[in-house]
């Protein structure tokens, strides 16, 4: 994810770090070419004129910037739910790992405990992103107990019952109580919610034929506006469709862009800083030492 900091009007005008217009720049290559095209041939396909004014055009656009903002707006929600669920991870966390502190004599388990919790969450990001999760888990949990896992499909889930299986071997040596023991799996309950709606987000995407729709959509306006432009706008035609044609391709991007929130796409969570926040959080209440900061890429970090 890129965090960038406040920029003056000037300079956000020629923002390029960040922005979906690297991605989009082949498209805007080629409206340029069919624009200048339909100049060329004043708005002729094989001799024959074809018959479009700006009418249509106005109308039409009306009715796709309605579609392209209920597709922001659903990709957005999705965005804002994932970054509400790792925000209710890390509250849990904090809680689980302060009760346990607060109510469990301190020793060996509340260690093992607290490094299984910070494991847990790491699992959960590598599991949402699809990547390795061997390192992080050797590290938090020893080699034995990685390799003992690498095998589950469910990661996190496994390590919340890990979790819960030693609280209830502390219950079971009269070092938690019944209403402790309550507390605790209330906490784990709730991360095991966060975790199930993580994993709805990442596998249900938006239906497909939505996006099928708006992409076909988009650049069968975006094609044949030049030669709707052609005879009133004239020279000035591939300036304004290519102009035309970065703000619906650009919102469609940003729109399958931010509808992936735990990808490794520019615009989505910072899942990286979001894992060390937590993990230094419950760290912090163990009174160990804390790992460095993982701070977001700033734009002017980027080359």
């Amino acid at each position: 994810m890129i965090v960038r900091p406040t920029q003056n009007w000037l300079r956000l005008l020629f923002v390029w770090n960040g922005s979906v217009l690297q991605s989009i720049i082949p498209q805007l290559v080629f409206m340029a070419i069919v624009s200048s095209l339909a100049v060329l041939t004043q708005g002729r396909i094989f001799g024959e004129k074809i018959p479009l004014n700006t009418a249509p055009f106005t109308l039409f656009g009306l009715a796709l910037a309605i579609f392209l903002a209920f597709r922001n707006n659903a990709s957005y929600e999705r965005f804002n739910e994932a970054r509400h669920l790792w925000g209710s991870i890390l509250i849990s966390t904090r809680a689980l790992t302060s009760q346990m502190l607060c109510y469990v004599p301190r020793g060996a388990d509340s260690q093992k405990i607290a490094h299984t919790l910070i494991a847990c969450v790491y699992a959960l990001k590598h599991q949402l992103r699809g990547t390795d999760t061997a390192a992080d888990l050797v590290h938090f949990l020893g080699r034995s107990r990685a390799e003992a896992l690498q095998h589950s499909c469910y990661k996190p889930v496994a390590l919340l019952n890990d979790i819960r299986r030693d609280f209830a071997e502390l219950h079971g040596r009269a070092l938690a109580s019944d209403t402790q023991l309550w507390m605790f799996d209330a906490q784990i309950n709730e991360l095991g919610n966060t975790i199930g709606g993580c994993e709805r987000i990442a596998s249900t995407p938006i239906p497909f034929a939505y996006s099928v729709l708006l992409h076909r959509t988009v650049y069968a306006y975006c094609v044949l506006l030049p030669f709707g432009l052609v005879d009133s706008a004239e020279f000035f035609t591939p300036l304004l469709c290519v102009f035309i044609a970065y703000t619906l391709i650009a919102l469609e991007a940003i729109a399958s862009e931010v509808a992936e929130p735990f990808s490794l796409a520019p615009n989505a969570l910072a899942l990286d800083a979001m894992t060390r926040n937590i993990e230094r959080s419950i760290l912090e209440l163990c009174g160990r030492e804390l790992p460095d900061e993982v701070v977001p890429v700033r734009a002017y970090q980027l080359t």
